[in-house]
């Protein structure tokens, strides 16, 4: 792997590994939620649908929480023990607690699955990405290439998963707990160096401060983002919620449009595990603005093409094109802020300009894109979607802010020093 020294290789390995069983386990169980409160919890499609919603108020709520407490940790690992060790509570909680609330007290249920599925997994994804982020780059690595491990634990779970959920969801759960524990080992061997050549780019002397946060919900820049992140991102994983569904229309029998769907998820996520070798390496050749405007061209043509097509062929291809667009979409997330806002502030932006904004993104949009399926069809639907997506493309183009230089492959960070407007 490029950047993988003799020093750091087995660093690099440790922390692949834990984001590799990380995804692992959420693949595992919290990727099978949707059917186990169906199933199991016998609750309607309309209460699952306020579970889901509950769960992104709450996930909104947290993800900036974390994101300061990560930017004021630095490079401790608190936070990811805290993360992993709420995870390791997975079997006990799912079939103690969460189930038992949901039949008897639903209500209650549904809050107290929120916060705590906020805490390990919905809030907790988020902390784990940047927290690798931010090591990686303090390592000389590219995030890229340690991201990629988790789409292969989310698709090594995905491969067996629905079998074991099929002989009990408590085995799931129960999976879940064992590598949690295993994960916080290797989390715990982790070693941690903050005095590497490229810890004054990724490391602030100063932490985060309330007026740090203040500063950046003022910044100009803060709110180009987001509004690359309403236009591009938000049509990109709206439309994709719903996506299985007009997928299964291009053919003649459900269940094969069903089982064809499931194959092109897996090339999906090993499309997502290739490319994040690549892109990388591709966004710091072109630089991380125009990393995001690719996704918005890919994002809006996909869509655009979506409505149009009459072939069960080409909207299978079109499918796993998704892969391409996260791992773009992350890879130039990451290097971005890196590269124009002040590293004191990396997590907090991370954490609240892109998660919490997509989860803002799923309140606000998925309601309206579900009302258009159901008036004028995906077709028409989607096509308005890719519109939108190359209109902010357009926009974002003048208002995100341009590449200013790069340092042995890497995005340098903006420092302490540096002019406001710089650092802003």
């Amino acid at each position: 792997m490029k950047n993988i020294t003799s020093e750091n290789r087995a660093e690099y390995y440790k922390i692949s590994a834990f984001i590799f069983m990380y995804f692992f386990t959420w693949s595992a169980s919290i990727g099978l939620l949707a059917i186990w409160l169906g199933q199991k919890t016998n609750l309607s499609g309309t209460v699952i649908g306020t579970v889901f919603a509950v769960n992104g108020i709450f996930s909104v709520i947290l993800k900036p929480v974390y994101g300061y407490i990560l930017d004021k940790l630095g490079m401790n690992k608190y936070l990811l023990y805290f993360v992993v060790g709420m995870s390791a509570l997975m079997a006990p909680f799912f079939i103690y607690v969460y189930q038992p609330l949901l039949l008897s007290s639903t209500l209650v249920g549904i809050i107290v699955g929120a916060i705590y599925l906020s805490f390990a997994w919905y809030a907790g994804v988020a902390a784990c990405e940047s927290y690798a982020d931010r090591y990686s780059r303090l390592n000389g690595m590219e995030f890229g290439q340690i991201r990629m491990w988790g789409s292969l634990g989310w698709a090594v779970a995905s491969s067996f998963s629905g079998i074991l959920f099929n002989l009990s969801p408590a085995y799931n759960f129960i999976l879940g707990s064992l590598t949690s524990v295993v994960m916080l080992f290797v989390l715990f061997s982790l070693k941690v160096n903050t005095h590497t050549v490229h810890a004054s780019e990724v490391l602030s002397k100063e932490k985060i401060v309330p007026a740090d946060v203040s500063a950046l919900l003022k910044s100009s820049k803060f709110w180009a983002f987001c509004l690359y992140i309403a236009g591009v991102a938000w049509m990109m994983f709206i439309a994709e919620q719903q996506f299985s569904r007009y997928f299964v229309t291009f053919f003649d029998d459900v269940h094969q449009g069903n089982a064809v769907f499931g194959y092109l998820g897996t090339v999906q996520s090993g499309m997502e595990f290739i490319m994040y070798m690549i892109i990388p390496a591709f966004v710091n050749y072109v630089g991380a603005k125009k990393g995001l405007l690719i996704v918005g061209l890919v994002v809006g043509a996909r869509l655009i093409i979506s409505g149009l097509c009459d072939s069960h062929l080409l909207i299978s291809v079109l499918k796993p094109l998704y892969g391409l667009e996260i791992c773009l979409l992350l890879v130039s997330v990451f290097k971005y802020i890196a590269e124009h806002f002040d590293k004191r502030v990396n997590a907090t932006m991370y954490l609240l300009g892109y998660q919490a904004m997509l989860y803002v993104g799923n309140v606000v949009v998925s309601s309206p894109a579900g009302l258009l399926y159901d008036r004028i069809g995906f077709e028409k639907t989607y096509i308005i979607m890719g519109c939108i997506a190359l209109l902010f493309t357009l926009i974002s183009s003048l208002t995100l802010s341009a590449c200013r230089n790069k340092r042995g492959g890497v995005l340098s960070t903006p420092n302490k020093n540096a002019p406001e407007e710089i650092r802003q």
